[in-house]
This record gives structure tokens, C-alpha cells and sequence, in this order.
């Protein structure tokens, strides 16, 4: 209550100021005219009559006095009273005692009028609209007629998905030509400009929301344009290792070596170090061996080279590399590396076949490393003494089996897998072996 006292006090004089502007100024003469008075009356009610909203109006005018009683269907046709009266010359100031009327047939009249109104003038740009919708209709059948046609989009991309995005493109672009023109027809271009901020700011909330979706969206449209590798290759890809099946809108998916599926989304692949293990078709695979401390290091390299050079499956360039890797306790570790041609050779079998051979090699040489032996000897104190000293090496084996077929048969298996998981779903494959390589 306080409150409302304080604005009270605070607005009234306000008020009460706008009220004294509305009043007439200028000089008042000091002769008092029945007739004037009467001629004023007279002009006022003549004014009102002639508007709407004001036929409940009386109007008595004393001395240029004018009071104004009655009721209007609501405040601001009220207020307009004292400017229209206060122009009329000869008055000399004004009592507006209008109210604003509460009898609900007349204020509901009005509105009803209203409608009535508005049914008419749809009824009469009916026609008009029904022309822009059929322009508008039209339009965008021509868009969808031409982003439905192969050419030229399939000519202009370098696969399905960037033509499927050329036609999406298009289609919005003639929906919005269509808009434009049906608004154009209708003289309401002036709604366009709302109605595209409109999609403006809930395109822009909606990419805030579903920023990841877009950013594996883009990702989608860079690998497919420029694609790091193509189908049958075999990838490591942010610690996932497989052969690429296909490159879809949403993932790329590999086929491990076990057998299953991997699915990594696209924005993970494009942000991801790519190993594609296929691209060149050398391929080198290593391994560690170890010999004795006390054997002569250059005969026991010069062996390993020998018999890596021997395989069927090793390629004499690059040529077969072995250095010593490390010296332990007992023995000397020599890592050795050689080249194949992976597409007919198996890098694990092959791998598998240098490191039997190349230890029988060793064997047979009697250079390869002794395995150590402990002895616990009790020294009468209660704590046990460990010395540990190599084995002797063991007799070499009097025969070796020969290099076994190491041909990649394994992966050949695994690349006719996903040539037929290709074939079945070819319509969702963004891989294409014309796109610009990397």
C-alpha cells in the first residue's frame, strides 16, 4: 500500500499536467454569447456525428464551457475528444466526462464487424492467393524435376554423396526462389526478410546443438572428396587396424582381421594419423633374435643375412638389413628386417617362416643363445646364496624342414568378404577409385 501511495504521489501531478494540455490556449474574450455557445454545440455535435465511435456523445456547451458526457467502446476514442473538440474555435475549456462503456453487445459488435470485414477481403484475395501458391507449387516441382536428374550432377562431383548434396542444394535454393516469387505476387516481400531471420536464428541454435553431427558432416564431404584410402586397404586408424569395407555419410567401416565390424565416425577418422599399410606394395617386417656373449657377432650377422637372403618370399631390394640391437647378461640381441611383396606374400606367415628358419640357422651354428639356470645354495645363515650361470647350448637339430608357402591367402580371403559386402550395399559406398588421392 505504501508503495502504491508513493507512485500515486509521484504520477498524479503528471497526469494531471497531460489532462491541462489537452485543454484549449489562447485568449478568452470577456463577452459572453448565448448564441456563440449555441453555434459551438451545434459544430461539435455535427463533427461527432460524422465519425464512428462517438454516438453516444452529448454536448452542452456555458461561457465556451464545453462538457462532454456520454460513454465510448474504450479509452483512447475518449481521449481523442478533447483534441477534436479543443480545435473548434470559441471554446474556452472542456469537461470530458466520458467513460469508457461495459455493455458487452456494443463492445462486441465492433469485433464482429471486424471479422465480417476480414472474410470479405479473404474471400476477395482468395483468388490472388491461390495464383502464388500455384506459382510457388510450380517452382519447386521444377527444383525436385531437376535435382531427380542424373546429369549434370553426377558429371559435376566426384561421387554420389557431393552430387546428393548439389541436389539438396538445389532444391532449397528453388523452394526460396518459389517463396520469394509467390510473395512478390501477393505485395508482402516486406514478410521474406522476417521470415529468413526467423530461419536464421533457429538454424544457428539448432547448429549449436548438433555441432558434432556437423563437424562429421564436413568431415564426410573432405574424405570423400580427397580420400586417403580406397576399398580392400588395409588401414590403422586411431589404433583400430582392418581393411576398409566402405566410406559412408556418417562413418568409415573396417573389417578387422578377426572377422568384425568397426565403425569410426568420420569426424574421428579425418582428425585421426591414417597408417594404410596397402599403398606402396613392398612391405618390411622385422624380428629380434639373440645369440651367445662369446660367439663372433660379424658371422652370426653375416648368417642371418645369408639365410633371409635365401627365403623365396624376401625381395633382394630393399635389401635384407641386420644390426645388433642390444648386450645382455648372457647373450647379444640382433634385430633383422626384410622385404616382401605383400600383395602375394602374407607379411605374418612370412614373418613366421624367417624367424624359424633364421633360429634353426643359429642351432645349427651353434651360436644361439644358451637359456640361463639358477642354483640356490643354503650358506648357514638362513639366507640362500643365487648364482646363475647360461646352460649349455643344446646339440643342433640334425634336420630343417624347408621354407613352407607363405602366399597371402588370408587376405585374399578377407578382401573377397568385403567385395561382397560391397556389391550388396554399393549405393551407400562414398569410395571411388577416380577421386583425387592424397
Amino acid at each position: 500500500m505504501r508503495l502504491l501511495a508513493l507512485a500515486l504521489c509521484l504520477f498524479l501531478p503528471f497526469a494531471l499536467l497531460a489532462q491541462n494540455t489537452d485543454q484549449p490556449t489562447g485568449t478568452i474574450g470577456v463577452v459572453d454569447d448565448a448564441a456563440a455557445d449555441a453555434a459551438i454545440a451545434t459544430r461539435i455535435r455535427d463533427i461527432l456525428g460524422e465519425l464512428e465511435g462517438f454516438d453516444d456523445i452529448s454536448v452542452t456547451v456555458s461561457s465556451g464551457i464545453v462538457t462532454l458526457r456520454g460513454t465510448t467502446l474504450d479509452s483512447a476514442t475518449a481521449n481523442r475528444l478533447n483534441e477534436l473538440v479543443g480545435r473548434v474555435e470559441g471554446v474556452v475549456a472542456i469537461e470530458n466526462e466520458v467513460v469508457e462503456t461495459t455493455d458487452v453487445v456494443e463492445r462486441l459488435n465492433p469485433a464482429v464487424q471486424r471479422f465480417k470485414t476480414r472474410a470479405v477481403q479473404m474471400i476477395a484475395f482468395l483468388p490472388l492467393a491461390m495464383v502464388a501458391l500455384a506459382v510457388f507449387i510450380l517452382v519447386v516441382l521444377i527444383g525436385f524435376w531437376i535435382a531427380r536428374r542424373k546429369q549434370p550432377w553426377d558429371r559435376l562431383s566426384p561421387n554420389a554423396f557431393i552430387a546428393d548434396i548439389y541436389r539438396q542444394v538445389t532444391r532449397l535454393v528453388f523452394v526460396v526462389a518459389g517463396l520469394v516469387i509467390a510473395l512478390d505476387i501477393l505485395n508482402a516481400t516486406a514478410l521474406l526478410s522476417g521470415i529468413l531471420g526467423a530461419a536464421g536464428i533457429v538454424g544457428l541454435a539448432i547448429g549449436f546443438a548438433v555441432r558434432d553431427t556437423v563437424e562429421n558432416f564436413i568431415a564426410s564431404i573432405m574424405l570423400s572428396i580427397r580420400q586417403p584410402f580406397r576399398p580392400n586397404d588395409t588401414v590403422e586408424i586411431n589404433g583400430d587396424t582392418g581393411k576398409v569395407i566402405r566410406l559412408t555419410s556418417r562413418a568409415t567401416i573396417l573389417l578387422s582381421f578377426d572377422g568384425n565390424h568397426i565403425r569410426i565416425p568420420n569426424s574421428t577418422v579425418f582428425k585421426s594419423r591414417i597408417v594404410n599399410f596397402t599403398r606402396n606394395t613392398e612391405r618390411r617386417f622385422t624380428f629380434a633374435l639373440s645369440v651367445a656373449s662369446d660367439c663372433d657377432l660379424d658371422r652370426a650377422r653375416q648368417l642371418a643375412v645369408d639365410t633371409l637372403n635365401g627365403l623365396p618370399f624376401t625381395l633382394k631390394s630393399p635389401e635384407v638389413s641386420v644390426w645388433i640391437e642390444s648386450v645382455d647378461d648372457f647373450w647379444i640381441t640382433l634385430n633383422m628386417a626384410a622385404w616382401i611383396d605383400q600383395v602375394e606374400t602374407s607379411i605374418v606367415l612370412a614373418r613366421s617362416e624367417a624367424i624359424r628358419l633364421t633360429q634353426a640357422a643359429f642351432d645349427q651354428a651353434g651360436i644361439a643363445a644358451p637359456v640361463p639356470t639358477y642354483r640356490l645354495e643354503n650358506l648357514g645363515d638362513g639366507l640362500p646364496k643365487v648364482e646363475s650361470k647360461p646352460e649349455a647350448p643344446k646339440p643342433p637339430p640334425t634336420e630343417t624342414a624347408p621354407a613352407q608357402a607363405v602366399e597371402a591367402t588370408a587376405d585374399k580371403q578377407l578382401e573377397e568378404i568385403v567385395d561382397q559386402e560391397r556389391a550388396e550395399l554399393a549405393r551407400n559406398d562414398l569410395l571411388s577409385e577416380h577421386a583425387t588421392e592424397e
